[in-house]
């Protein structure tokens, strides 16, 4: 499958996700395209990464090439599994405290 077909779709869900991120008011929806955005990046990584080794196979280069990318997928992937615990973690304690997870209602926390 040509190259552009993954540059395509990764853009087109990076797109969804900082639409949802600028939109949604829902903390836990926040979460969801911040994780929409990162998984989009992870499309990329290992899209370009089997590019790269097609071509350093085909020029006769080492078969360890180009894995790289798929390495920076893992430390994502623990990143957002990171974020994903500390995050549901401040949600619940918000809710538990004002029973809202409304965004815009912490602002009006701050006076």
């Amino acid at each position: 499958m040509p190259i552009h077909y993954y540059i395509y779709q990764a853009c087109v869900l990076f797109s969804i996700g900082v639409a949802g991120v600028l939109t949604r008011r829902n903390a836990i929806i926040i979460f969801m395209c911040i994780e929409l955005m990162l998984n989009s990046v992870n499309l990329l990584l290992v899209a370009f990464s089997k590019l790269h080794y097609a071509r350093a196979v085909a020029a006769g280069a080492a078969p360890t090439t180009g894995t790289e990318a798929q390495l920076f997928v893992f430390f994502i992937m623990v990143v957002a599994a990171a974020e994903v615990s500390v995050g549901l973690a401040i949600i619940v304690m918000m809710y538990r405290n004002v029973h809202n997870v409304d965004i815009n209602f912490l602002n009006r926390l701050k006076h």
